[in-house]
């Protein structure tokens, strides 16, 4: 054999020793994916225990539990309207083991009225819609109103006099109330809290005219009578509630439609077969009976598992903007 030869041949060794450890990254790297999931999984929750978010990553969890086959713990990381916990799984590894249950308000209001939010849309893996929440409006017992005709006529006389508040500045409950002023030419001033429990504590001490609460936390104060439920935010009555009319039955808001809505997210760039996996775990809860009966008792509804989330999230986008424009909301 020439020398030449024999060089070409020894040249060919690194080569192939290359290919052949490309290809064995590749089928472990496949066989990581296939193993999925092979320990615990973490959801991220961006509010404290006990808040609606939180109840319906703590529903999921179980559910997802059982069905994956591992444990699936919650992380409770509040602050920032639910951006901290946002943030940090827009930043972690996309390996199916960090997921977030977020609200409309961290994946989607928060960007639009907080310049200091650094994550987008495209930093997120859409799993998919889990359940929405309507919001209902609320007035104090001292308000002098029993229902919605009532209140329009009573703050329509006296544009200016009258105030509502919400759980914080750019939340979704602030949003439906400026939805609500919007579609019924309404003027009123929007009180911002540090979270329900100040307004609900203002509310009940008639120390506050109207307020807007998520369904679930504002049914208690309103079947004891502490509080006078004027209508739900979204297009129907819920069926948590169905004695409490849709604003929308109302001419003059048929239009509003507004709710609180919570998904299951990963990190951007999930490999197809975690998504594949977590998608189809996520759509045998949506179908669970135990499931579905869990999350209508708290006054959600169940998505079906036929939503294009991606679509139904720019639609939601879409209409926050409009609002958050039309009252030059800026935090």
């Amino acid at each position: 054999m020439t020398t030449l030869r024999r060089l070409s041949l020894l040249s060919l060794v690194p080569l192939g020793a290359t290919l052949c450890g490309l290809a064995l990254l590749g089928s472990r790297t496949a066989q990581a994916q296939e193993a999925y999931p092979s320990k615990p999984i973490t959801i991220v929750v961006g509010y404290p225990p006990g808040g609606s978010t939180d109840l319906t990553a703590r529903t999921v969890a179980t559910e997802l539990s059982s069905k994956l086959g591992v444990p699936v713990v919650i992380e409770n990381l509040g602050g920032a309207g639910g951006a901290i916990g946002a943030q940090k799984v827009a930043n972690a590894a996309p390996d199916g083991y960090t997921l977030l249950v977020g609200a409309s308000n961290e994946l989607a209001i928060n960007k639009l009225v907080t310049k200091s939010v650094r994550y987008d849309v495209k930093d997120f893996t859409a799993i998919g819609l889990i359940a929405s929440q309507p919001l209902v409006l609320v007035a104090s017992t001292g308000a002098g109103v029993k229902n919605v005709t009532e209140f329009t006529r009573k703050v329509s006389e006296n544009p200016g006099k009258f105030s509502y508040g919400s759980s914080g500045v750019g939340t979704s409950l602030h949003l439906a109330g400026e939805m609500v002023k919007e579609q019924g030419n309404l003027s009123m001033t929007h009180i911002p809290y540090r979270g329900v429990a100040p307004l609900t504590t203002d509310l009940m001490g008639n120390n506050l005219e109207f307020g807007v609460f998520v369904l679930s936390s504002g049914l208690p104060h309103i079947r004891s009578g502490k509080v006078i439920a004027l209508g739900t935010t979204e297009a129907r009555r819920s069926a948590a509630a169905p004695d409490i009319p849709a604003l929308a039955e109302s001419p003059q808001y048929k239009n509003v439609d507004i709710g609180v809505w919570f998904a299951l997210m990963a990190p951007a760039h999930l490999p197809k077969p975690v998504y594949n996996k977590l998608k189809k775990a996520l759509n045998d809860c949506l179908q669970s009976p135990e499931f579905r009966e869990k999350m209508v008792a708290t006054g959600s509804t169940v998505a079906t598992t036929n939503v294009n989330i991606d679509a139904y999230w720019a639609a939601e986008i879409a209409k926050y903007k409009r609002i958050v424009e039309f009252a030059k909301i800026e935090e």
